[in-house]
């Protein structure tokens, strides 16, 4: 019961903050929504930074920015006392270097590595639709994607297919007040081949939201809970700060993901965040304008 509080939660809270919107006051410009050609005065961007713990959020940099991300992931605290790991800080860790560019302002693509299982994912994200301030558009939609290689030795697979997984993602944010925003989304996971007893697709939905508790900190929540059933999945729960300059966003936080790679997290996390199996974690993107 307890993995779906979260749920539950996000339910509830994101009706009543509906009515709930904010007067911020940011410069204005027009821009026109791709899919809908209407023009309105955009709403400031609900998040400061591509990613949101775990999971990407709707935002997409302005044309010309090279964004640089350091994804770590230390050990799990619960194994720190039998292996003295000093709360997971000396056990393995997984890490990830990705860079992704702004081919414009509604669309980048990136690539990046991850030491476990020798990932290399190429990836791409498009701004759909964006909030505007006169509610005519209430959310902002995105769609992200990615394609991904495990670059381990030939001897680990039959065909070189079997290498191959990606991950769909459907976005839908939206700020409520100048403190607070929020979003929900839906994801396919797909591997070309799985361990015996699992499925090759896995469907997810998940929630997140910040709460700034000063201009430049603030306090985050990320959720993702596994749709199909496939051999007890532990649903993703991450819970921490981030803390946003002009060029840089630092997130630190506690979460029970260990791959980084979303379509690995999805469809093989066995860890139970409220069993004490969650690692220390941080996130580090920085940017730079041409």
């Amino acid at each position: 019961m307890k993995q779906y509080i979260f749920l539950i939660a996000a339910l509830l809270i994101l009706p009543l903050s509906l009515i709930a919107q904010d007067d911020d006051e940011k410069e204005d410009f027009n821009i026109v929504n791709p899919i809908v050609k209407t023009k309105s005065k955009i709403e400031r961007d609900a998040f400061d930074s591509g990613t949101l713990i775990e999971s990407q959020t709707d935002k997409v940099y302005q044309k010309g920015t090279l964004e640089f991300v350091m994804n770590h992931r230390f050990g799990l605290v619960n194994n720190a006392p039998k292996d003295n790991d000093l709360i997971g800080i000396w056990g393995a860790a997984n890490i990830r270097l990705g860079l992704s560019y702004s081919l414009t302002d509604w669309a980048n693509i990136g690539f990046g590595s991850t030491k476990d299982k020798r990932l290399q994912d190429f990836n791409y994200k498009f701004a759909l639709l964006k909030q505007t301030k006169d509610n005519k558009f209430p959310v902002s939609v995105s769609y992200y994607g990615n394609f991904t290689i495990d670059a381990r030795r030939k001897e680990n697979f039959q065909f070189t297919s079997d290498r191959y997984s990606n991950f769909n993602q459907l976005i839908i944010a939206r700020r409520f007040t100048r403190n607070f925003s929020a979003l929900v989304s839906t994801g396919w996971s797909h591997y070309n081949v799985v361990e015996n007893g699992l499925k090759n697709d896995m469907f997810s939905i998940g929630f997140g939201g910040k709460y700034k508790i000063s201009p430049q900190t603030a306090l985050t929540l990320d959720y993702t809970a596994p749709i199909t059933s496939n051999n007890s999945i532990e649903p993703g729960v991450s819970l921490g700060f981030e803390f946003v300059t002009g060029s840089h966003a630092f997130q630190v936080f506690i979460t029970n993901y260990r791959g980084i790679v979303q379509q690995q997290n999805i469809m093989y996390n066995q860890n139970d965040f409220f069993n004490g199996d969650f690692a220390i974690g941080f996130n580090i993107n920085r940017l730079w304008n041409f």
